[in-house]
Parts: structure tokens; C-alpha cells; sequence
């Protein structure tokens, strides 16, 4: 049984067929019969539960029962004794509103009944599928109608689907009893078939067979010596390619005698004679063969011998032609080795072309198209660039690197472009399509002594990357086929590089492409902080380092930097989704610590979705720390995710380093962020970094901090020349990882530009605030804004009298634009909608929303402020 069961050879197949067959036929049934029963008992149910139901509605009484006193003392025995007979869960009289008369519980007689009551109300029957308290069950509503047709009560019955049917129970049995016997008739059957089939293969399946077949075959005509089969009469039974060659033998020869192939007499005899020869030397035409023969029946094998045959005059010709080949295969060694050291096109065509001199050509250029020097898949054509270029002398007059050169239709480099075969001109005196290109370049190249010419088409797949032209000037055999053969290898190794750094190239330039794109091009206009920032990518490509400047409500603005570990599209992309959640969050006004919460969400569900795709990588070590200045307080906020902490400069050049609570890196969840509140004097500069700036591998954080601290150590200097002097001293020469840095010099709001007033939980104080507000914007010379801002507060405060709650205050800012907040101790967020035109309110913020740039609603520990922003005039 070992054979069969495990499925290796044919007979082990057929078995598991045969039972894979039955098997899909036993679970076909049991579905079938699962899903049948399964369908009567719902059919069952909706009819018990449903005639159930009519018959007790329609029965004697049960419609004067509505009506009495106590309905529940008179139908509760009724409606039990109905449900013992019938076999139901439950007989429930109701009244129209859903209210029990009767329950098999009594404690939920006169609470509302469970279940759709509509279409039983409209006098219409109704079944219905639902899971309660004790399961799965099918329960039917129907109506008690009064003579006039209206419903005056209700009645529902229902049973639970198990409690149905029973035949699946029965048929089971039956259905495994009939799978086992197939199983033992397939088994036996199968076993038979079997065991005959064992004998005749020896076990081996037919992947195991065809193999068999297919190295023999490959093996006996691929030997570099003829082999021969003779059987016990002196027949030739098989002879590979290579004795037909040696002993130049007749298509028809096999199944022939040996002594009628035409054979010398020595040779006929001693195929024909089955002894044992070794290394037996016999003249053959002009070829001296050396002859070993077997028998074949040594071991009980069948009569007969095998004899094979070795060409001793080559032996000479073949030792030469080793030396060469030893010394191509050192050539392409050291071609694999030197070629593709670097990502870098130019430099890779450069190494082909180096590697071929002088041991292969005197002389090697390397011709691109112009599209895969930029990382681009070539354009069909024969315009090309040359590229690299290599030879024993520097004065040959081929094309200059860097020159772009056109190839007319007649010369080989077209011909390999167009065709993708390379092209050998051993004579290029006489290359008429070659001297064509240039006469007077070719003539000088003929005469300076370059007279052959190998051109190989640099091919990765189905693209042409460009030419490379091998010359040969010193040596005065030309080019011949079998060095164009190595020509084609030495190429294809190094096309496969050339491609790779193209790849590279356009990997490394949409990763540019893409991070340029993601990162803030111009800062945002506002005046809390003057701030000075520089960028600085790898030198190993593109990272997820980002840095924003984000204007909020009340003339505040959020600093933002953050830090995705890794280089490439995929850091980049997963930086620019972090930056655009962040613009998302800090629209909403939240605080550093809630902020930074809802982007861990944010990178644990970006983590969780990515797990599924082995092609994507998930977000680890992901930082971001992020502040919020306030130009009024002067207080600023921070909180940090696994970022280092920012730095203060004090307006007297004083460096340091606040304790700011380290949270843990984004996506890893379970821990909330705690925030730091620093209150920094008008002049001082606030410091925000990432780690590429501080850390590397020759240098520990805590050795780069102390840098920072002295590279940051002194008063007077802009936010522009603070960067100037951190890059000067900290930037590595080759950086390992991105840098984002941003100095942030604080500013004050001035006092004079601030007005603030209580307001009064009146409605009569709104035309107070219009009046405060009429003097205040007359003295800071803004006339022109007086009835859109009385409008805009009056509606505002109105609201905040109306639906918030005290105290209520009204602020107004005098910065690039004009700023309104009201202040209340509520935190339900008005919402914009469109009025009515019966509604007598609702228009108020649809206003405010038409008069203002923008307007929204952040909230405080006490409440929250309602603000709005005019443009100046």
C-alpha cells in the first residue's frame, strides 16, 4: 500500500484519483442533503408557525377576548394550551402597538413584542427569519380583524429551526455507510490495476520516466565520442551522432550487421566479435580512433556490447584550443567581476570597455541611447551617444565620447540596433556599408591601422540599450566567429548591468521626482515665526524625511518634522501620506498629543493593510515631533514620537534642550503622547531637527547633541544664518541619511493688535459687542471691515448666548488678516447647513461662511472658539 499512498508513481495516482473522486462525491451529497434539510425546515416553520398564528387569531373568543377587562387572564391559558398542541416556541397575543397579552414567560407579557408588525397592521400576514434569545427561529404575524375589516390585535407563533425536521439525521447514516463501501470497492479495484502497473514501470512515475527518456537520449547524442550498440548477432542496434561522424556510417545503419557498414576488416571484426578492447587504436579513412568495448551481458544483462569511440588526431588541435577557452572563461571571469560595480550607466560602459582591452581588442567604445542615460526604455532609431571608450593609444580617430552620432542604414551598429545580432567586418577595407558613415573619419581610421570590426547590440530583454564596437588594430588576424561568439557573452553579461543601473537611474529620479514633490516648495504666509530651513537628501538616494510650516486659528502656527527610516519610492511615498495626515489633523485644530495619536492610528492601519501584500513594506520607524506657537502667550506646545527633542535658543545665545516626553515611534500603539508646555521669550529661536543631523555611524546622539549645542551657542544670529552654521559644523561629508533642519525665531503679537471683551449671557449685549467693535476697528484705521465684522460677531455671540454657555468672550487679532473669536464654555460644534425657506433661523454661519476666508471651531479645556478670518483690504 506504501506505493499507492504516497501518489509518486503511476499506480499511486490512479489510487488517489479514484478516492479524490469519491470523496468529492460524498461531500457533494452530504451538502446537498445539509442544504435540502435545511430548506424543508425553514418551509416547515414558516407554515406551522404561520397556520399557528391564523388559527388562534381566527379562532372563537380570541377577538373578544381584546376587549375585556383582563385580556391577559382570558387568551394567556388559550394561547399555552395552542402552543403544547402545536409544537411551536411561542403563541403571543398582542395589541396594535406591539404590547404582549400573553408570553410563554410571564414576566414579558405587557412589554413590547420582538419582530416586523407593519404588514400584519396593513392586514396582511408576515413571516419573518430571526435569532433570538433562544436561536434561529421563523415567526409569522397576523392580524385580528373586526368585522369591518379593522386590525384590533395581533398574533404571532414561531418555532426555532431545529426544532423542525429530523430527516438529515436519518439519511446521514445511510450516506456514510454507501461512501465507505466505495471507498473499499475503489480500494480494492484500484490495488488490482495497481500492482501490475508497479511491475511494469518498477515503481517510477511518469515525471521520473520521461526524464529517464530524455537524459538518455541527451546524454548518448551530446558525448563528444561515438558510442555503439551491437546486439548478440552482430546487428548494430544504436549509434549516436558522433560515430556516424567518426566511422562515417549510412543513414540506415542501425539494424544492419557490422560487416555490411562498409568498415575497414579490423574494425568489422572487432565490433562484430563482442570481446573486451581498451584504448584499441584502428585507422579509419584518415582519422586514427581509439576503441574501448564491453559486453553487455556481464550481469545478466542482454546479449551483446557497447563500444565507444575517441578521435586521437584531435587531441592536439583540442589542447591549443583549451588554452584559448581557458583564457575567454578568465575573460568573462573577470568581466563579471569588474563590470557592474556601481549603479551608474556611464561608469558600467566604461568597465566594459576597459575589460575588453587589450586581452580581447585593441580599442572598445560603448554607444547608449540618450533615453537610457537618463533611466528611460529606448526609442527605436539609430541615433546614439558615445559613451565609453578604451584603447591601447589615445589618438585613434573614432568618435570623441560624448559625441552624438547617427548611423546610417548601411553600417553594422544599424544593422545590430535593427536586427539585435552582432555583426563581425574582419576586412574593413572592404566594409562598404561601414566607409559609408563618415568617409573621411573612416578613411583616417583605416589608415591610422584599425582594419576589423565586432559590433554586438546591448540587449536586456526585448530593449537595445545601444552598440559596443570592439577594434583591432595590432594584431593582424582579423576577427573570426568563434570571438564573436565571446564578443555576444562578454556583452550580454555587461547589458545586464548597463540595464540594472538604468533602472536605478529612473527609480532614483522618480524617487526625486516624487520627493520634491511631496516636500513644502514656498512656506506659508504669517507672521508668529521667522523661519530659516535647509533639506539635504542621502548621497544614498532618496529618504522619508519631511518638515512642514502649518498656519492655525488665531494667528498660531504648528512646526512639524518627521522621519520615516529606509530610502527609496517607498520611504518617500509613505513621507508624503504622514505629511498629508498631518495637514488633515492640524486642520482640525487638535492638540500635539490627540494629533500625534490619530496618526499612530493612521501608520498601525497602514502597517495592518500592508501585511497582506508580501510586495509591500510596512512603516517602522516612523517618527514626527510636533509644536504649536502661540504669538499672543508666547507659549508653545510640543510633543514628540520617537523623534529627538528640539532645541531653544535664548535670546542671550544660551542652547537647550527641553524635556519634552520621548512617546514611542508611530504605529505602535497601546501608549498615549504626553505634551511639554515652554514658554519662550520674543527672539528666541526654536530648534527642530531630524536624527541624520545628530547620529551616524562614526558618531553617537548624544556626541552629536553636544555639537548641535555648540554649533547653535550664540546671540544675534537670523534663523537663516543659525542653519548656515549647524550645517557648517554638524553635515558629514558623505551623508548617510536624509536631513531636515528648521530654525523658527519667535515674535510677539503686538498688545495693540489684540482687543478682547466679556460679553454678557444677554441677548442685549450683542449690540454692546458691535459698538466695542465699531471703536476698536476705527483706531486700528479698518473702517472699511466695520459692518462684515459687526455682522459676523453679532451672529457668532448670538449663537454663543443662544446654545453655549458661559462666560462668554470676544476676541479680535489684528494680524495678516483680521481675526474674530468667541469665546464659550460649550463643546457642541456648530455645523453648516442650508435653511428652509419656512425655517426663521439657520442662516447665521451660511453668512459668516459667504463673509469670511475661512472660519472653523477649536476647542480648549474650558470650551471651545469659534473664529472666523478677513482678508485686509
Amino acid at each position: 500500500m506504501r506505493p499507492f499512498l504516497t501518489g509518486r508513481s503511476v499506480a499511486g495516482q490512479v489510487f488517489l484519483l479514484q478516492v479524490a473522486i469519491v470523496l468529492l462525491l460524498v461531500v457533494a451529497a452530504a451538502g446537498a442533503l445539509v442544504l435540502q434539510v435545511r430548506h424543508d425546515s425553514t418551509t416547515e416553520a414558516r407554515n406551522r408557525s404561520l397556520a399557528v398564528a391564523e388559527t388562534f387569531a381566527n379562532a372563537p373568543g380570541t377577538r373578544e377576548a381584546l376587549t375585556a377587562p383582563d385580556p391577559t387572564a382570558v387568551l394567556q391559558p388559550r394561547a399555552e394550551a395552542a402552543r403544547v398542541r402545536s409544537k411551536v416556541d411561542f403563541v403571543v397575543v398582542m395589541n396594535t402597538d406591539g404590547v404582549r397579552y400573553t408570553h410563554p414567560r410571564p414576566d414579558r407579557i405587557g412589554k413590547k413584542f420582538v419582530g416586523t408588525l407593519g404588514p400584519a397592521l396593513a392586514g396582511r400576514p408576515f413571516t419573518e427569519e430571526i435569532t433570538g434569545t433562544i436561536g434561529p427561529l421563523v415567526q409569522a404575524v397576523v392580524p385580528i380583524e373586526a368585522d369591518d375589516g379593522t386590525v384590533v390585535g395581533l398574533v404571532s407563533a414561531g418555532i426555532t429551526t431545529e426544532n423542525v425536521g429530523g430527516v438529515g439525521d436519518r439519511q446521514m447514516p445511510l450516506l456514510l455507510t454507501a461512501a465507505g463501501a466505495a471507498l473499499v470497492v475503489a480500494l480494492a479495484g484500484t490495488a488490482l490495476v495497481s500492482r501490475r502497473l508497479l511491475r511494469q514501470t518498477h515503481g517510477l512515475g511518469p515525471f521520473e520516466m520521461t526524464r529517464m527518456y530524455e537524459h538518455h537520449d541527451a546524454v548518448l547524442h551530446a558525448v563528444r565520442e561515438g558510442v555503439l550498440i551491437v546486439g548478440g548477432e552482430g546487428r548494430l542496434l544504436l549509434a549516436n551522432d558522433e560515430a556516424h561522424r567518426l566511422l562515417d556510417l549510412p543513414e540506415d545503419a542501425e539494424g544492419r550487421h557490422v560487416l555490411e557498414l562498409g568498415l575497414d576488416a579490423d574494425t568489422a571484426a572487432l565490433l562484430s566479435s563482442g570481446r573486451v578492447a581498451t584504448d584499441e587504436v584502428h585507422l579509419v579513412g584518415d582519422r586514427l580512433l581509439a576503441i574501448n568495448q564491453r559486453p553487455t551481458d556481464l550481469e545478466g544483462g542482454p546479449a551483446g556490447s557497447v563500444a565507444t569511440l575517441r578521435d586521437s588526431t584531435e587531441l592536439r588541435a583540442l589542447s591549443g584550443r583549451a588554452e584559448v577557452a581557458r583564457e575567454h572563461l578568465k575573460l568573462l571571469y573577470d568581466a563579471g567581476v569588474g563590470i557592474g560595480t556601481t549603479l551608474d550607466v556611464t561608469r558600467t560602459a566604461q568597465e566594459l570597455a576597459e575589460v575588453a582591452v587589450p586581452r580581447f581588442a585593441d580599442f572598445a567604445t560603448v554607444d547608449l541611447a540618450e533615453a537610457v542615460l537618463e533611466g528611460e526604455e529606448p526609442d527605436a532609431g539609430t541615433s546614439l551617444r558615445r559613451t565609453a571608450f578604451s584603447g591601447i593609444r589615445k589618438d585613434a580617430p573614432l568618435y570623441p565620447v560624448g559625441e552624438r552620432i547617427g548611423f546610417i542604414a548601411s553600417t553594422p551598429q544599424a544593422h545590430s540596433l535593427g536586427t539585435g545580432e552582432a555583426v563581425v567586418a574582419p576586412d574593413l577595407r572592404q566594409a562598404h556599408g561601414w566607409l559609408a558613415q563618415d568617409q573621411e573619419r573612416t578613411a583616417r581610421i583605416v589608415e591610422y591601422g584599425i582594419h576589423s570590426l565586432i559590433t554586438v547590440p546591448l540587449r536586456a530583454g526585448h530593449l537595445v540599450l545601444g552598440v559596443a564596437n570592439f577594434w583591432r588594430s595590432v594584431k593582424a588576424d582579423p576577427f573570426d566567429e568563434e570571438e564573436l561568439a565571446l564578443a555576444e557573452e562578454l556583452v550580454a553579461r555587461a547589458a545586464v548591468s548597463i540595464d540594472n543601473a538604468r533602472r536605478y537611474t529612473r527609480e532614483h529620479t522618480m524617487a526625486v521626482t516624487l520627493q520634491r514633490s511631496l516636500l513644502p516648495r514656498t512656506l506659508p504666509a504669517q507672521n508668529a515665526l521667522d523661519i530659516g530651513f535647509r533639506y539635504l537628501p542621502a548621497q544614498a538616494g532618496v529618504g522619508g524625511d519631511w518638515f512642514d510650516v502649518l498656519p492655525l486659528s488665531g494667528a498660531r502656527v504648528a512646526l512639524v518634522v518627521g522621519d520615516v527610516v529606509g530610502h527609496g519610492l517607498h520611504a518617500a511615498a509613505t513621507m508624503g501620506r504622514l505629511r498629508t495626515a498631518v495637514h488633515n489633523f492640524s486642520a482640525l485644530d487638535l492638540p500635539p498629543d490627540e494629533l500625534l495619536g490619530l496618526l499612530d492610528e493612521l501608520v498601525g492601519r497602514i502597517d495592518q493593510d500592508e501585511a497582506d501584500d508580501e510586495s509591500s513594506a510596512a512603516v517602522t520607524g516612523a517618527t514626527c515631533l510636533y509644536a504649536v506657537y502661540d504669538p499672543i502667550s508666547r507659549q508653545c506646545t510640543v510633543a514628540r514620537a520617537g523623534h529627538p527633542p528640539p532645541a531653544v535658543i535664548h535670546p542671550d545665545g544660551g542652547v537647550e534642550f527641553p524635556e519634552v516626553p520621548a512617546g514611542p515611534p508611530l504605529g505602535l500603539g497601546g501608549l498615549p503622547f504626553e505634551t511639554a508646555e515652554l514658554t519662550l521669550e520674543e527672539g528666541s529661536r526654536l530648534v527642530l531637527y531630524t536624527d541624520g543631523l545628530v547620529e551616524n555611524r562614526e558618531r553617537d546622539i548624544d556626541v552629536g547633541l553636544e555639537l548641535l549645542r555648540t554649533a547653535l551657542t550664540g546671540a544675534g544670529r537670523s534663523p537663516e544664518e543659525t542653519c548656515r552654521a549647524v550645517l557648517d559644523e554638524l553635515l558629514p561629508s558623505k551623508p548617510g541619511d536624509d536631513i531636515a533642519l528648521i530654525v523658527a525665531g519667535t515674535r510677539a503679537l503686538d498688545p495693540e493688535r489684540v482687543a478682547e471683551w466679556e460679553v454678557r449671557p444677554d441677548p442685549a449685549a450683542v449690540g454692546e459687542v458691535r459698538a466695542s467693535v465699531t471703536r476698536q476697528l476705527t483706531e486700528w484705521g479698518l473702517e472699511d471691515m466695520e459692518f462684515t465684522t459687526e455682522l459676523i460677531l453679532s451672529e457668532l455671540v448670538t449663537n454663543a448666548i443662544r446654545y453655549g454657555n458661559g462666560p462668554i468672550r470676544v476676541r479680535m487679532l489684528f494680524d495678516l488678516s483680521l481675526i474674530c473669536e468667541v469665546f464659550d464654555g460649550s463643546s457642541t460644534s456648530p455645523h453648516l447647513r442650508y435653511a428652509a425657506t419656512t425655517d426663521e433661523g439657520g442662516r447665521g454661519l451660511f453668512l459668516v461662511a459667504q463673509l469670511t476666508e475661512r472660519w472653523g471651531t477649536r476647542y480648549t479645556p474650558d470650551g471651545k472658539v469659534i473664529w472666523a478670518e478677513q482678508p485686509l483690504p
